[in-house]
């Protein structure tokens, strides 16, 4: 089994749009998006529209599930550097904890739901649950931090 080189992990709750496929993109030298989503894996429409603004940055793009990711993501080829989203911070620790090696993850845009508070960050709400998720892959050893976009201020979870 060979390390897949994973270049940014990311938590978005809109997955890929224009900020990712303008700015992130290219801060992290990526080749290839893996959005790692249950949902986004079955619904053609969001991957069309996504698949837009990876074809205009000059990526590949890939939909899986959960599962799917953790499954296959160790026979990445090497040339490929990964960029993996995830819609949120569930969904980023479930990866973590089934094997996939990641490193650090970026804390995007966590939008305003009932139950959950602005952290750190006016586009980052989060509840009990996504604090525990976030100090699961701690534990696991991935620095965790919030940071909206390249050059913005890094706050350390």
């Amino acid at each position: 089994m060979t390390e897949p080189n994973i270049v940014f992990a990311r938590i978005d709750n809109r997955l890929v749009h224009g900020q990712v496929g303008n700015s992130w993109v290219g801060a992290v030298n990526c080749n290839l998006i893996v959005v790692a989503d249950d949902q986004c894996a079955e619904d053609k429409i969001q991957q069309s529209l996504m698949k837009m603004t990876a074809d205009s940055a000059g990526v590949g793009i890939r939909f899986f599930t959960l599962q799917k990711t953790i499954d296959v993501i160790h026979k990445a080829n090497a040339n490929q550097h990964i960029f993996i989203v995830c819609q949120n911070p569930d969904s980023m620790r479930k990866l973590i904890e089934g094997g996939v090696p990641i490193k650090a993850v970026n804390v995007g845009n966590m939008h305003v739901k009932p139950g959950k508070k602005v952290y750190h960050e006016a586009h980052v709400y989060v509840d009990d649950k996504d604090l525990e998720d976030f100090e699961a892959m701690k534990s696991k050893g991935a620095e965790v931090y919030i940071q909206i976009a390249p050059g913005d201020k890094k706050y350390k979870i």
